[in-house]
Protein backbone atom coordinates (compact mmCIF):
# COMPACT_ATOMS: atom_id res chain seq x y z
CA UNK A 1 0.00 0.00 0.00
CA UNK A 2 1.73 3.18 -1.17
CA UNK A 3 1.50 6.24 1.06
CA UNK A 4 2.05 9.79 -0.17
CA UNK A 5 3.43 12.35 2.27
CA UNK A 6 2.91 15.96 1.12
CA UNK A 7 5.18 18.67 2.51
CA UNK A 8 4.85 22.39 1.67
CA UNK A 9 8.04 24.42 2.08
CA UNK A 10 9.19 28.01 1.77
CA UNK A 11 12.49 29.19 3.22
CA UNK A 12 12.48 26.20 5.57
CA UNK A 13 16.23 25.62 5.91
CA UNK A 14 16.06 25.59 9.73
CA UNK A 15 13.54 22.74 9.97
CA UNK A 16 13.37 20.74 6.73
CA UNK A 17 16.36 18.50 7.54
CA UNK A 18 14.64 17.06 10.60
CA UNK A 19 11.46 16.52 8.56
CA UNK A 20 13.37 14.64 5.85
CA UNK A 21 15.39 12.58 8.31
CA UNK A 22 12.24 11.40 10.07
CA UNK A 23 10.79 10.21 6.76
CA UNK A 24 14.05 8.67 5.60
CA UNK A 25 14.33 6.66 8.83
CA UNK A 26 10.87 5.08 8.50
CA UNK A 27 10.99 1.29 8.31
CA UNK A 28 8.18 1.34 5.74
CA UNK A 29 9.52 1.67 2.22
CA UNK A 30 6.58 2.25 -0.12
CA UNK A 31 6.59 6.01 0.50
CA UNK A 32 6.12 8.75 -2.05
CA UNK A 33 7.27 12.08 -0.63
CA UNK A 34 6.06 15.13 -2.57
CA UNK A 35 7.56 18.50 -1.67
CA UNK A 36 5.83 21.62 -2.95
CA UNK A 37 8.24 24.53 -2.51
CA UNK A 38 7.20 28.16 -2.79
CA UNK A 39 10.39 29.31 -4.55
CA UNK A 40 12.62 29.28 -1.47
CA UNK A 41 15.50 31.74 -1.45
CA UNK A 42 17.52 30.09 1.33
CA UNK A 43 19.17 26.64 1.45
CA UNK A 44 15.90 24.68 1.59
CA UNK A 45 16.24 23.17 -1.88
CA UNK A 46 19.93 22.42 -1.37
CA UNK A 47 19.10 20.40 1.74
CA UNK A 48 16.22 18.65 -0.04
CA UNK A 49 18.43 17.70 -2.99
CA UNK A 50 20.91 16.09 -0.62
CA UNK A 51 18.21 13.82 0.77
CA UNK A 52 16.67 13.24 -2.64
CA UNK A 53 19.67 11.09 -3.50
CA UNK A 54 18.86 8.79 -0.59
CA UNK A 55 15.12 8.41 -1.08
CA UNK A 56 12.71 8.88 -3.95
CA UNK A 57 11.32 12.38 -3.54
CA UNK A 58 9.40 14.54 -5.97
CA UNK A 59 10.20 18.22 -5.69
CA UNK A 60 8.32 21.06 -7.35
CA UNK A 61 9.45 24.63 -6.80
CA UNK A 62 7.58 27.66 -8.13
CA UNK A 63 5.81 30.75 -6.86
CA UNK A 64 2.47 29.83 -5.35
CA UNK A 65 -0.44 31.30 -3.40
CA UNK A 66 0.32 29.93 0.03
CA UNK A 67 0.34 26.71 2.02
CA UNK A 68 -3.12 25.47 1.04
CA UNK A 69 -2.48 26.10 -2.63
CA UNK A 70 0.67 23.99 -2.21
CA UNK A 71 -1.23 21.19 -0.46
CA UNK A 72 -3.82 21.11 -3.25
CA UNK A 73 -1.04 20.84 -5.81
CA UNK A 74 0.38 17.94 -3.83
CA UNK A 75 -3.02 16.23 -3.76
CA UNK A 76 -3.29 16.48 -7.54
CA UNK A 77 0.15 14.89 -7.96
CA UNK A 78 -0.20 12.18 -5.31
CA UNK A 79 -0.28 8.56 -6.47
CA UNK A 80 -0.46 6.85 -3.07
CA UNK A 81 -3.50 4.99 -1.80
CA UNK A 82 -3.10 6.81 1.53
CA UNK A 83 -2.40 10.55 1.84
CA UNK A 84 -0.97 12.56 4.73
CA UNK A 85 0.52 16.00 5.28
CA UNK A 86 3.77 16.73 7.11
CA UNK A 87 4.66 20.42 7.24
CA UNK A 88 8.29 21.45 6.98
CA UNK A 89 8.56 22.02 10.75
CA UNK A 90 6.88 18.70 11.64
CA UNK A 91 8.56 15.32 12.01
CA UNK A 92 7.80 11.71 12.92
CA UNK A 93 9.08 10.82 16.42
CA UNK A 94 10.00 7.21 15.66
CA UNK A 95 10.73 4.94 12.70
CA UNK A 96 7.58 2.81 12.98
CA UNK A 97 4.96 5.54 12.54
CA UNK A 98 4.09 4.86 8.89
CA UNK A 99 4.26 1.07 9.12
CA UNK A 100 1.98 1.02 12.19
CA UNK A 101 -0.56 3.32 10.52
CA UNK A 102 -0.61 1.25 7.34
CA UNK A 103 -1.13 -1.89 9.43
CA UNK A 104 -4.22 -0.29 10.97
CA UNK A 105 -5.58 0.58 7.54
CA UNK A 106 -5.17 -3.02 6.44
CA UNK A 107 -6.68 -4.55 9.58
CA UNK A 108 -9.56 -2.14 10.13
CA UNK A 109 -10.58 -1.30 6.54
CA UNK A 110 -10.76 2.33 7.68
CA UNK A 111 -10.88 5.36 5.40
CA UNK A 112 -9.24 7.66 7.96
CA UNK A 113 -6.70 6.83 10.66
CA UNK A 114 -5.69 9.57 13.08
CA UNK A 115 -3.70 9.92 16.28
CA UNK A 116 -2.07 12.37 18.67
CA UNK A 117 0.44 15.18 18.30
CA UNK A 118 2.98 16.89 20.54
CA UNK A 119 3.96 20.53 20.19
CA UNK A 120 7.69 20.72 20.91
CA UNK A 121 10.35 23.38 21.41
CA UNK A 122 13.53 23.55 19.34
CA UNK A 123 15.29 21.37 21.92
CA UNK A 124 12.54 18.71 21.45
CA UNK A 125 11.06 19.43 24.88
CA UNK A 126 7.29 18.83 24.85
CA UNK A 127 5.35 22.07 25.30
CA UNK A 128 1.78 20.98 24.61
CA UNK A 129 0.04 17.63 24.10
CA UNK A 130 -2.82 17.32 21.60
CA UNK A 131 -4.69 14.15 22.51
CA UNK A 132 -7.55 13.10 20.27
CA UNK A 133 -10.35 10.57 20.88
CA UNK A 134 -12.75 8.17 19.19
CA UNK A 135 -14.90 10.11 16.76
CA UNK A 136 -18.60 10.81 17.17
CA UNK A 137 -20.47 13.25 14.92
CA UNK A 138 -21.62 15.32 17.91
CA UNK A 139 -17.98 16.21 18.63
CA UNK A 140 -17.98 18.51 15.60
CA UNK A 141 -20.53 20.73 17.39
CA UNK A 142 -18.01 21.05 20.22
CA UNK A 143 -15.31 22.35 17.91
CA UNK A 144 -13.46 19.04 17.86
CA UNK A 145 -10.93 18.15 15.19
CA UNK A 146 -7.94 15.80 15.10
CA UNK A 147 -4.46 17.24 14.44
CA UNK A 148 -4.23 17.33 10.65
CA UNK A 149 -0.53 16.27 10.42
CA UNK A 150 -1.48 13.17 12.45
CA UNK A 151 -4.39 12.31 10.15
CA UNK A 152 -3.97 9.76 7.37
CA UNK A 153 -6.62 9.53 4.65
CA UNK A 154 -7.40 7.16 1.81
CA UNK A 155 -7.12 9.15 -1.39
CA UNK A 156 -10.36 7.74 -2.80
CA UNK A 157 -12.48 9.70 -0.29
CA UNK A 158 -10.83 13.07 -1.01
CA UNK A 159 -13.01 14.60 -3.71
CA UNK A 160 -11.63 17.53 -5.70
CA UNK A 161 -14.51 19.78 -4.65
CA UNK A 162 -13.42 19.24 -1.02
CA UNK A 163 -9.74 20.10 -1.47
CA UNK A 164 -8.32 22.83 0.78
CA UNK A 165 -10.24 26.10 0.40
CA UNK A 166 -7.55 28.68 -0.43
CA UNK A 167 -9.88 31.50 0.64
CA UNK A 168 -8.97 30.57 4.22
CA UNK A 169 -5.42 31.63 4.99
CA UNK A 170 -4.95 29.88 8.35
CA UNK A 171 -7.82 27.46 9.08
CA UNK A 172 -8.45 25.63 5.82
CA UNK A 173 -7.23 22.37 7.39
CA UNK A 174 -10.15 22.64 9.86
CA UNK A 175 -12.61 23.00 6.97
CA UNK A 176 -10.91 20.14 5.08
CA UNK A 177 -11.21 17.73 8.00
CA UNK A 178 -14.81 18.66 8.79
CA UNK A 179 -15.73 17.75 5.21
CA UNK A 180 -14.20 14.31 5.68
CA UNK A 181 -15.38 13.51 9.21
CA UNK A 182 -18.90 14.82 8.63
CA UNK A 183 -19.65 12.09 6.10
CA UNK A 184 -21.09 9.03 7.83
CA UNK A 185 -19.90 6.69 5.09
CA UNK A 186 -16.26 7.48 5.90
CA UNK A 187 -15.00 4.92 8.42
CA UNK A 188 -12.60 6.38 10.99
CA UNK A 189 -10.13 4.81 13.42
CA UNK A 190 -8.43 6.53 16.35
CA UNK A 191 -4.87 5.33 17.00
CA UNK A 192 -3.96 6.38 20.54
CA UNK A 193 -0.32 7.15 19.87
CA UNK A 194 1.76 10.28 19.28
CA UNK A 195 2.32 10.23 15.52
CA UNK A 196 3.83 13.67 14.92
CA UNK A 197 5.95 16.28 16.67
CA UNK A 198 5.23 19.87 15.62
CA UNK A 199 7.53 22.80 16.34
CA UNK A 200 5.73 25.58 18.21
CA UNK A 201 5.48 29.05 16.69
CA UNK A 202 3.55 28.25 13.51
CA UNK A 203 1.55 30.69 11.43
CA UNK A 204 -1.69 30.22 13.36
CA UNK A 205 -0.32 31.25 16.75
CA UNK A 206 2.78 33.37 16.12
CA UNK A 207 1.12 36.60 17.32
CA UNK A 208 -2.21 38.03 18.51
CA UNK A 209 -3.20 39.13 15.03
CA UNK A 210 -2.83 35.55 13.74
CA UNK A 211 -4.80 34.15 16.69
CA UNK A 212 -7.70 36.53 16.08
CA UNK A 213 -7.64 35.84 12.34
CA UNK A 214 -7.68 32.09 12.95
CA UNK A 215 -10.65 32.42 15.32
CA UNK A 216 -12.54 34.47 12.74
CA UNK A 217 -11.84 31.90 10.02
CA UNK A 218 -12.83 29.08 12.39
CA UNK A 219 -16.16 30.80 13.00
CA UNK A 220 -16.81 31.19 9.25
CA UNK A 221 -16.00 27.50 8.75
CA UNK A 222 -18.30 26.44 11.60
CA UNK A 223 -21.18 28.39 10.03
CA UNK A 224 -20.34 27.23 6.50
CA UNK A 225 -20.52 23.59 7.55
CA UNK A 226 -23.60 24.01 9.77
CA UNK A 227 -21.98 22.51 12.85
CA UNK A 228 -22.82 25.26 15.34
CA UNK A 229 -22.03 28.89 16.07
CA UNK A 230 -20.21 31.07 18.59
CA UNK A 231 -20.59 28.45 21.33
CA UNK A 232 -18.81 25.90 19.13
CA UNK A 233 -15.95 28.34 18.58
CA UNK A 234 -15.64 28.99 22.32
CA UNK A 235 -15.54 25.25 23.07
CA UNK A 236 -12.95 24.76 20.34
CA UNK A 237 -10.63 27.37 21.82
CA UNK A 238 -11.10 26.30 25.44
CA UNK A 239 -10.37 22.67 24.56
CA UNK A 240 -6.76 23.71 23.90
CA UNK A 241 -6.23 24.53 27.58
CA UNK A 242 -6.26 20.84 28.46
CA UNK A 243 -3.35 20.29 26.08
CA UNK A 244 -1.07 22.27 28.38
CA UNK A 245 -1.46 19.84 31.29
Amino acid sequence: MKITIITPTRNSENTIKQNLQSINFQNYRNIEHIIIDGKSKDKTLEIINHFKKKKITKVFSSKDKGIYYALNKGLRLATGKVICFLNSDDYYPDKKIISSVIKIFKNSKSDIVYGNLNYVKKNHEIFRKWRSQNFETKLLNKGWMPPHPATFIKKKIIKKKNYFNINFEISSDYDFLINLFNKKKNKTKYYNKVLVHMLIGGKSNKNLSSIFKKSYEDYLIIKKNNIGGLYTLILKNFSKLNQLF
